[in-house]
């Protein structure tokens, strides 16, 4: 099989799913009332890693006619050069952050023919995205800067064993527009720190933070912005503002703001996770119905340095989430919720333990076990040192 034949397997895959990824958004911007922007191509830039994007297609090349039963250490391995040479080039890192993620599922999976259950759909993803970026696909989204006020609605955080990322979505005020955004911060751990721990790894963001704890708008100054919705998030170009409630954001500002266009890679139906608010439902464990609906709640996806849990959701009647789509149904993440514990309002937030947690329980407990992320440092100034 030719790799000319590959490139054509991997763009039809793209286009089947980016087909339904498009389908399903723009029933959820129609009954949402949401405005979407086009996408606009940008124009091919020069192309200065031939080489090294050649010897990404050939191991995925070499993957491919292997089959995922036959991958084994050895071919993982051969991988490495490519792999070295690419994270060297800052201009391919997207190439090489998803090369090397995929090289190390498999090799974490060697020999894969040991398997009971081969996560093949995940790992066809990622293969059908690596060889498409590595025949330049995918260019570099064009950006701009801006200016205006950030309206926080929620944070969702992605973490496992050696990173963790909180992604920011919120609605960007400007002189002449509201826009739908997301802005992300990432940091490397390792898999001992857990929990709340976790936020103490993006200190160095401390105005986000700040902002995420004590639900303030935030001013910005000369931020990027990609064309995709995406602002790069530079720290010192920003400015904690007055206190703003994500609720009364996501009723009030949130319906008139602009949707960014998805870049043709991230069209695939597991990519979808758009902001709404819901309001006057019945929830349950892990479902909520809503004017004669049953919507499924993604619990799995609660992130365990927060305090949102599974039964503050179902004791819940207002929720700030994000719609996903996954395993062929329409499930809500919750970020933000309005409950009544104890005939009392309670009211929780994914980001409320940015600055440290504000459960005196957890905090206690934090305490007791000590700051894992300051033990970690000070080793690793002890090594560096010797």
């Amino acid at each position: 099989m030719a790799e000319e034949h590959l490139a054509a397997l991997a763009g039809g895959r793209a286009a089947l799913f980016g087909a339904v990824h498009d389908a399903l958004l723009a029933r959820l911007d129609g009954c949402a009332g949401r405005e979407r922007a086009e996408w606009r191509e940008p124009g091919r830039g020069e192309d200065t890693a031939a080489n090294l994007l050649a010897g990404c297609r050939s191991w995925l090349t070499e993957l491919a006619i292997t089959g995922w039963r036959g991958v084994d250490h050895d071919l993982v391995s051969s991988a490495d050069p490519t792999l070295e040479a690419l994270l060297a080039r800052p201009a391919l890192r997207r190439q090489a952050v998803l090369l090397d993620g995929l090289a190390a599922e498999l090799r974490a999976s060697c020999p894969v023919a040991t398997l009971e259950r081969v996560p093949a759909r995940r790992w066809a993803d990622l293969w059908t995205r690596a060889v498409l970026l590595a025949r330049g696909a995918g260019e570099e989204e064009p950006a701009e800067t801006v200016s205006g006020r950030l309206l926080v609605l929620g944070v969702d955080v992605h973490e496992h064993g050696t990173a963790v990322q909180a992604q920011v979505h919120g609605v960007l005020e400007t002189r002449d527009a509201a826009r739908l955004v997301r802005t992300s911060v990432t940091a490397a751990k390792v898999d001992t720190i857990v929990g709340p721990a976790v936020w103490r790894l993006l200190t160095g963001h401390p105005v986000l933070m700040g902002a995420l704890a004590g639900r303030l708008t935030l001013n910005l100054k000369d931020m990027p912005l990609l064309a995709g919705g995406d602002l790069l998030w530079h720290d010192d170009r920003a400015s904690a503002g007055e206190p703003a409630d994500p609720f009364a954001t996501a009723r009030v500002v949130l319906p008139r703001a602009v949707a960014p266009p998805v870049p043709p890679l991230d069209r695939h139906p597991v990519r979808i996770a758009e902001p709404v608010l819901l309001e006057g439902y019945k929830a349950r464990r892990e479902t909520l119905e809503l004017d004669g609906t049953t919507l499924a709640i993604d619990t799995g996806r609660l992130p365990a340095c927060g305090p949102l849990t599974p039964a503050l959701v179902a004791a819940s009647t207002e929720c700030v989430g994000l719609m996903r789509w996954d395993g062929g149904r329409w499930a809500v993440q919750p970020l933000a919720v309005r409950a009544t514990v104890k005939k009392k309002p309670v009211e929780a937030h994914t980001g409320d333990w940015a600055l440290g947690p504000a459960d005196p329980k957890i905090a206690k407990a934090e305490a007791r076990t000590g700051d894992a992320v300051a033990v970690l440092r000070e080793r690793a100034g002890r090594l560096l040192r010797a």
